[in-house]
């Protein structure tokens, strides 16, 4: 019988497109005209959404690169998380459902499609809503690898009126609950106090959340990607970010430009060195520390783990990612397919190795 595979996206709408409906989110262009509160919320002042809102959705040409992949395992049923993926899932049923859905309301709303899932008892790949909601809050996934003596930046969280960090400065300041580089400018490297205080305030503003105060460490950055679960868990090579690709008056951090402004199709930044140019017991560290990462907030299948070194060389957790990007096409910055490939991992066994990860999981695996 040919299994039936559900695949749960969010795709970037395009600026171009019409007006947005019941049907469809808003475009970016929509984002620019003034917001309506709806029928019932008359009085209710709304804020408009910031201008990076649909950089964690992917791009139609993902969407078709993982819709084909699946396809070497069985009928794909594509099923956009929009308000309606809840009755299209229960009409659905499909056997497993491949979410690489990022949500869009709330410090929950990567959780969604796990949740919705769960509740129509559908397997689905990947991390559950409980851990997908503590890695997106920053400060509760800290204080989890703090539990679990897992290094990781200084920080403080600012919900009011700004003030300045407990630790020394520099620090990096960003929203707490958003991921690819979303709220992270060049101007999140604030040297002195009053920086950490004008950039908390914008995030307030233009977020709508609170503001994350993180110590700034000087060594190098790397991101490790892992796949599977259990024992047979394993950190792909290493990627490492060099800073010396970006401008050379900007700080060194991989933020929303680097990812988004000055990284383009026709122009990429060489920004990455996969495999990580290490030393044997470095490599060490990254992977046991990735690993111990991974395991502590619950990951499943796989995720990305974004590290940086101290001023002594010891590796910390900077955040990890339970729904990493994975980008195509091999000329484009993607760490996650870069990593794979460097494993000698190609773009559709990748998918299919994340697919047969979690039908283990449920001892669906034929």
């Amino acid at each position: 019988m040919t299994r039936r595979i559900g695949f749960a996206y969010n795709e970037k709408p395009n600026e171009e497109d019409e007006p947005p409906s019941e049907d469809r989110p808003p475009s970016t262009a929509d984002l620019r005209a003034p917001v309506v509160a709806p029928e019932g919320n008359r009085g209710r002042r709304l804020h408009p959404p910031p201008h990076d809102r649909y950089a964690e959705w992917d791009e139609p040409a993902t969407i078709d690169a993982v819709a084909s992949a699946l396809r070497r395992a069985g009928e794909v049923i594509r099923l956009e998380a929009d308000a309606e993926f809840p009755l299209k899932l229960r009409d659905a049923r499909p056997d497993i459902v491949f979410n690489i859905a990022e949500g869009l309301h709330g410090p929950n709303r990567e959780a969604h499609v796990p949740a919705i899932c769960e509740f129509l008892d559908v397997p689905y790949t990947g991390s559950d809503p409980l851990t997908l909601g503590l890695a997106l809050d920053k400060r509760r996934a800290k204080e989890v690898f703090l539990a679990r003596g897992i290094r990781t930046p200084a920080f403080a969280v600012i919900d009011g009126a700004p003030e300045a960090p407990p630790f020394p400065l520099p620090a990096i300041v960003k929203p707490l609950c958003e991921g690819s580089s979303k709220g992270i400018p060049a101007a999140a490297y604030c040297e002195t106090a009053p920086a950490v205080r004008r950039r908390a305030r914008e995030i307030l503003e233009e977020y709508h959340q609170p503001a994350l105060v993180e110590q700034f460490l000087p060594g190098r950055e790397f991101t490790c990607a892992v796949l599977g679960n259990g024992p047979s868990a394993r950190v792909l090579p290493p990627v490492e970010i060099r800073f010396d690709a970006l401008p050379a008056d900007v700080p060194p951090i991989y933020g929303y430009e680097a990812k988004w402004v000055w990284d383009t199709p026709e122009a990429p930044l060489a920004i990455f060195d996969c495999p990580a140019r290490l030393d044997a017991r470095l490599e060490r560290a990254l992977r046991q520390t990735a690993l111990a990462a991974y395991r502590a907030l619950g990951c499943r299948d796989w995720a990305r783990i974004d590290l940086r070194l101290d001023a002594g060389g010891a590796p910390h957790v900077i955040e990890i990612n339970p729904l990493p990007g994975i980008l195509p096409d091999p000329r484009q910055n993607s760490c996650f397919p870069k990593a794979a490939r460097a494993a000698g991992i190609d773009y559709d066994t990748l998918i299919l190795t994340v697919l047969d990860s979690a039908l283990r999981r449920y001892g669906m695996a034929s």
